[in-house]
């Protein structure tokens, strides 16, 4: 049980540990060296620009910062992380980063008056009570237990305040929730509608297509759409199985950045050539010549990858039955995203489709039968880690419990006795050993998540969240709460009779605060503080820029600038509501705890998202109704928790009372539930027509084609581009052998930014290849009164073939079926 001395030590601890943390981020943040790891955001949006060697006065300078005013303004990034506006901040970062940042005012809004209210009524209640003073002998307390609820007699008309309290409490959260949620929801509309064009506005995803005799996928997704959406419908893109391919492209990747350290090492070292064994970790094997080992491999790889290559696009089982379906509205791709499609509602299942850069290509090759299987394994998986994690959980409480244990097994004693040494166990030792414990649980449970099979990555951050979640309410407050008090009060469980135990753990429940205390302060007063120092990045970083680093595209490879990571941090932020939520009432001592944590993490984040995060994705807030429904089921923890506690304590007129608190509150999320939630889940109809029609009006000549034509294209097409372009500098058109006449124009090489697409004819009809490039602009020419448009995935239907029988066949684009009318 960790006393009032125990918990000045952590305390100590935790904020000298903050405080340096922050002292080292304010010195090396301003140092040049460290420029791009405390600002890459701002080198990626090219806000600032690295200056060149030789530039930006002496080499010391390029490293060190020797202005010493700069050190004396070490607090500046406090002001000017806050000085940005919300508009300003969602043009700069997006709407998920703004409405992240709005957990943290939400907890300040609803904690802050509760503190406040709780310590002027609850506390001088509690601690007039001296209940624990009459059960000295039969249950372990501190100090700290005096002010909370276990102090209050049983049957005493006090517990009438405390259910007053809890009412008062729950209203204020769920006035603020209320208010939160609305606010919230409006920004996702008024965002939605100033949103610039998106390919994802006119996009459906397709999944589950049936197979058709003769037909292939694009075909039978082509008939079937337009015979179902013949207004709207614009063309589609076929999905390919390219996983390995992309498997032996990311060890291609891999093997060159060992190649590029060996001849740079050479470089620096000319007078002896590299070299090493071929062996584990190269204590072992032969020993060979270091750069022309690693060229030998590439060679090797790069023939694996040019015949997987061919595989993949000559392959017809490579098409996978899952399809990107564009329309030319908005409209039209609403209503084909939220209709059923089929009499069979197992199959032509669709949804808006992920931003391109959300999507998470590697799972939509997986098979859709497969995935209730996967997700039902996974479920089982989690359950069993869950309960795997309760060990490491329960030695973490026996630390905190050393009374209880010396009760038992007295020959401990004298170890665990020392002044210093106690307080370190009770007072910081269990904060830090659960932060380790859960340290490398959200990168397992983001990998569960992905052999669930979700096919955007925003869906497998807020699927990991919430596995994450409930392994945080189980086994950090459920676990902590019932293996500590089964430590602390195990005399009592021992010379006990049954009946008293049930007492017993009502009276134990609220000391557990005081290891809530601990593990706040370790993981939202420190823990936070180390965010923003960034020490890992801030090392590879350096790393990378010593042995890696030859050019300046190498160097913002070097970066890593992160993201929020809300499969960690949104659980996180759930337990500190559930903490306050459940404490405010039962030990409302916890809650000034809470309340720095959410002040210091608000303006560190704030900071992090204008500086450091590049957000791989944006989802438009998607995971607000998650954080509400989060929030809402801590609430009724709460009033299980108070109700289950109350009745220990022969509180018979009061209790009864409490009966009423979550049947408000449950209606209450059912109304937020049916009036704000279809803004996050479905997109108005209203909303599309108006914005097709302002589009319309706008920009009469938009060709939405050419727009939509390569945007969900795999981005292993993208680096058969790369690698074409570094082949040959021209684009390069190939002509069905059935057509009669094939015009193509010199590339001239002084306009490297616009290319001219080429343009052959037959008197039947003409088929248009395009082969686009990375930074490459394409125009057309429009012929017709109708055209459709599909992947070309059959080459050998249009018998295509490459102009150089040793060059391997381009990546499959969209193909342009004009017919000319006489």
């Amino acid at each position: 049980m960790a006393t009032l001395p125990d918990l000045g030590v952590s305390a100590f601890i935790n904020i000298v540990g903050a405080f340096v943390f922050l002292l080292l981020f304010a010195f090396l943040r301003v140092q040049p060296v460290n420029d791009r790891v405390y600002f890459p955001k701002l080198y990626l949006s090219g806000k600032r620009r690295h200056l060149p060697q030789g530039q930006g006065g002496s080499a010391v300078r390029r490293f060190v910062n020797l202005d010493l005013c700069t050190y004396f303004r070490f607090l500046s990034w406090v002001p000017s992380a806050l000085r940005m506006s919300q508009p300003d901040l969602i043009h700069h970062a997006g709407l998920d980063s703004a409405v992240y940042l709005r957990i943290y005012t939400l907890g300040l809004k609803i904690f802050l008056p509760i503190m406040i209210l709780a310590l002027l009524v609850l506390i001088p209640v509690n601690v007039s009570g001296g209940t624990l003073l009459n059960l000295r002998k039969e249950v372990v307390f501190s100090d700290i237990d005096k002010l909370s609820i276990s102090n209050v007699s049983p049957g005493s008309n006090r517990f009438f305040i405390h259910l007053l309290m809890a009412y008062v409490f729950t209203f204020w959260a769920c006035f603020m929730l209320y208010k939160e949620y609305s606010n919230v929801a409006f920004m996702r509309l008024h965002f939605l509608a100033s949103q610039k064009r998106c390919a994802d506005q006119f996009t459906v995803i397709v999944r589950n297509i049936p197979h058709v005799s003769s037909h292939s996928t694009s075909e039978t997704v082509d008939e079937f759409f337009r015979r179902n959406h013949p207004d709207h419908y614009l063309g589609q893109q076929a999905v390919y199985n390219a996983n390995r391919y992309a498997k032996l492209v990311k060890q291609k990747e891999r093997l060159q950045n060992w190649l590029d350290y060996y001849q740079l090492k050479f470089e620096r070292h000319p007078e002896k050539r590299p070299v090493g064994r071929t062996g584990c970790l190269g204590f072992c094997g032969r020993e060979v010549d270091q750069i022309d080992y690693y060229r030998a491999r590439i060679s090797q790889l790069d023939k694996k990858i040019a015949s997987e290559r061919q595989r993949v696009l000559n392959d017809p089982k490579a098409v996978m039955p899952v399809a990107f379906v564009t329309f030319d509205s908005r409209w039209g791709a609403a209503v084909c995203a939220q209709t059923q499609q089929s009499k069979n509602p197992t199959q032509w299942l669709t949804d808006w489709a992920p931003e391109p850069q959300d999507v998470y290509w590697q799972n939509l090759a997986i098979p859709f039968f497969s995935l209730s299987i996967r997700k039902f394994l996974i479920s089982a998986a989690v359950f069993a880690l869950v309960f795997f994690y309760m060990i490491p959980i329960a030695f973490v409480q026996s630390l905190a419990n050393l009374e209880g244990i010396e009760k038992v097994a007295p020959f401990l004693r004298p170890v665990i006795e020392g002044k210093v040494v106690k307080s370190f166990l009770q007072g910081f030792l269990p904060g830090l050993a659960l932060k380790i414990f859960l340290y490398i649980l959200p990168t397992v449970l983001l990998i569960m998540s992905k052999v669930e099979g979700y096919i955007s990555l925003s869906s497998l951050e807020r699927r990991a969240a919430s596995k994450y979640y409930y392994f945080m309410l189980v086994n950090v407050f459920l676990g902590s709460i019932i293996a500590g008090t089964a430590f602390e009060q195990l005399y009592a469980f021992f010379h006990q009779p049954p009946t008293q135990i049930p007492r017993t753990i009502g009276v134990a429940i609220p000391m557990k605060a005081t290891f809530f205390m601990t593990y706040i302060m370790v993981d939202g007063w420190a823990g936070i503080a180390n965010e923003i120092l960034r020490v890992k990045p801030l090392v590879i970083y350096h790393l990378k820029n010593m042995f890696i680093v030859k050019t300046e595209r190498d160097r913002e490879k070097a970066m890593d600038p992160g993201s929020i990571g809300l499969a960690q941090n949104l659980p996180s932020l759930q337990l500190y509501f559930l903490l306050g939520l459940v404490y405010a009432v039962i030990t409302p001592i916890l809650l000034p705890f809470i309340i720095v944590f959410f002040a210091l993490a608000f303006v560190v984040y704030r900071h992090q998202i204008i500086n450091v995060y590049n957000q791989e994705y944006e989802s438009a807030a998607a995971f607000w109704p998650q954080v509400h429904s989060r929030i809402i089921a801590s609430l009724l923890i709460s009033h299980v928790t108070l109700f289950g506690l109350m009745s220990t304590m022969k509180a018979a007129y009061s209790t009864p009372l409490l009966v009423f608190l979550p049947l408000l509150t449950l209606w209450f999320h059912k109304y937020c539930k049916s009036r704000f939630e279809p803004a996050f889940r479905k997109y108005p109809l209203e909303e599309a027509m108006e914005k097709d029609s302002m589009e319309r009006t706008s920009e009469p000549s938009l060709n939405l084609k050419s727009y939509l034509a390569n945007a969900y294209l795999h981005p292993i097409f993208h680096m058969f581009e790369q690698e074409e372009e570094q082949q040959e500098e021209k684009v390069e058109v190939r002509v069905d052998k059935a057509q009669v006449q094939a015009q193509q124009q010199q590339q001239q090489r002084e306009e490297v930014d616009e290319e001219e697409a080429h343009v052959s004819t037959s008197s039947q009809a003409t088929h248009y290849q395009y082969h686009h490039h990375e930074q490459q602009q394409t125009t057309t020419t429009t012929t017709t009164t109708h055209y459709q448009y599909h992947q070309h995935e059959h080459l050998s239907q249009y018998d295509v073939r490459p102009t150089d029988a040793d060059s391997p066949p381009s990546p499959p684009h969209f193909v342009y079926h004009y017919g000319i009318e006489p």
